[in-house]
């Protein structure tokens, strides 16, 4: 069972302090968990680039790919690797800046009240068991500190930017990341 301090840090994972976020607007009530996928460069796993341009300290001239990245700030609250090791940019507290322009359940603005997970991935690969077992025990801790996150609040990117995103793609199993969440509850 994940434990989250009470500043909002999962204490298992990686910290890795972005300065991509800001506040939530004041009452506001985390109710929603998106989930992404990222790799950089594109298709490229275990290189420590989302790491780095999460944190700002990103080379964008290693790689023509990463090249359009170069002047974006953007966030997630946690990364996960493709081994299932966690790390966390941003206080679950805090705004991170992850699903851009959205909506959700007819509330525009998801960064307001949401949790950003990245998975490391794209969309037409599978994801690893170790990933999806540690995304699985990172949203019941979510959903023990967060009681607005219901299932029918767990959504993809996909869902809430359809004109701009497709992650986390039709790679990942939605009945099976579930199945492990009602199983672990």
């Amino acid at each position: 069972m994940y434990s989250i301090d009470s500043d909002g840090w999962f204490e298992h994972a990686c910290k890795c302090p972005s300065d991509n976020f800001n506040e939530r607007p004041l009452g506001e009530e985390v109710s929603l968990l998106l989930i992404h996928n990222i790799s950089l460069p594109p298709g490229q796993f275990g290189t420590g680039c989302v790491q780095q341009f999460f944190c700002n300290t990103l080379d964008c001239t290693r790689h023509p790919e990463l090249q359009e990245l170069a002047d974006l700030r953007v966030s997630a609250h946690v990364f996960i690797d493709r081994q299932g090791k966690s790390f966390q940019f941003v206080s679950l507290l805090q705004r991170a800046w992850h699903a851009g322009v959205s909506a959700f359940d007819g509330r525009e603005n998801c960064n307001d009240f949401s949790i950003g997970i990245e998975l490391e991935g794209e969309d037409h690969q599978a994801y690893s068991a170790a990933q999806y077992r540690e995304l699985a025990a990172i949203t019941i801790a979510l959903q023990r500190r967060f009681p607005a996150i219901t299932l029918p609040r767990i959504a993809g990117h996909c869902d809430v930017a359809p004109q701009r995103k497709t992650d986390p793609g039709p790679a990942f199993d939605w009945h099976y990341y579930r199945a492990l969440i009602t199983a672990q509850s």
